[in-house]
């Protein structure tokens, strides 16, 4: 469908810089309302906020190296919820030099029998490193029963092991950030149809997303005991709400600045509190939008 012509050449020839442009925007929105100027005003402002916020996260990242700190922040959520984009926007302007991503592929043979989580304990951040964790051990608490990838037993074991896991990496300075990334039923499936259109993302499409819309009900029940048992005051599960890509990045980067006392000289002029509409803790929140 074309787009409407928002200013003419008349208009065009007037501006004389960025500033101009802007506010003829907010003007024509102003008065018009129209979606078209709304969605490129909103495009502009995420930009403008997601670049101050990679700033502070640059700060953040060399305050952690300067005083050996270990951060691992953990990316769950239903398939399509939007980890992948948000760890990219985490990660776009860090040294890679003390920053991993770790996206494990399904275990070996000699790894399906050894401890489940000693191929995750290896993965784990070095001191002065960030790793982001897209998806996690808490494979074993929601993908793995539904998809008959583990036992009732390994299941039933496994989470009774994790708050101790995740007690002993506190005990040992590690910092851990749960974060459950929270999307509808119909933005999941809205989602799923442009993945599969998208060459250059259909890749990312499999037969386990396949089945996340019609194991919804399955999917709502194991993460809902995945949160009852590993939801601790030392590694609390945190929500965000998902349906606004734009927001769930912005918000979620500044939960993991605020969980630090990193020199911050304001020099962004940027808010690093979240939004508690967006991100909350789990027991702050006893409805999430994926029900």
């Amino acid at each position: 469908m074309a787009r409407k012509v928002i200013f003419n050449l008349d208009d065009l020839n007037t501006f004389k810089t960025n500033e101009d442009v802007l506010n003829a925007l907010e003007d024509r929105f102003l008065n018009t309302q129209d979606p078209q100027v709304k969605s490129i005003l909103d495009k502009y402002y995420y930009e403008k906020e997601l670049i101050k916020l990679q700033a502070e996260l640059v700060n953040l990242q060399q305050y952690i190296a300067d005083n050996k700190k270990k951060v691992a922040i953990i990316f769950e959520g239903r398939d399509a919820a939007g980890k992948g984009g948000t760890i990219k926007r985490f990660k776009e302007h860090l040294n890679p030099r003390s920053m991993r991503t770790v996206a494990l592929n399904k275990p070996t043979d000699i790894e399906r029998g050894q401890w489940y989580f000693r191929r995750y304990i290896k993965e784990l951040p070095n001191i002065g490193e960030i790793c982001f964790f897209d998806r996690s051990w808490y494979n074993r608490a929601v993908v793995e029963p539904i998809m008959g990838f583990c036992s009732q037993e390994q299941y039933e074991r496994f989470l009774l092991q994790v708050p101790e896991f995740e007690h002993m990496l506190y005990e040992d300075g590690v910092k851990i950030i749960k974060f459950w990334f929270s999307v509808s039923k119909e933005e999941q499936l809205r989602r799923f149809e442009r993945r599969q259109k998208n060459p250059l993302k259909n890749w990312k499409f499999s037969e386990v997303d396949a089945k996340g819309q019609e194991m919804w009900d399955q999917y709502t029940y194991y993460k809902e005991q995945m949160f009852s048992k590993t939801h601790t005051s030392f590694s609390p599960w945190v929500i965000v709400k998902s349906d606004n890509k734009k927001l769930a990045r912005l918000e979620s980067i500044r939960y993991v600045l605020s969980q630090f006392d990193y020199p911050h000289p304001d020099t962004q002029n940027t808010n690093i509190l979240p939004d508690p509409n967006i991100v909350s803790r789990y027991h702050r929140q006893t409805m999430q939008i994926d029900f």
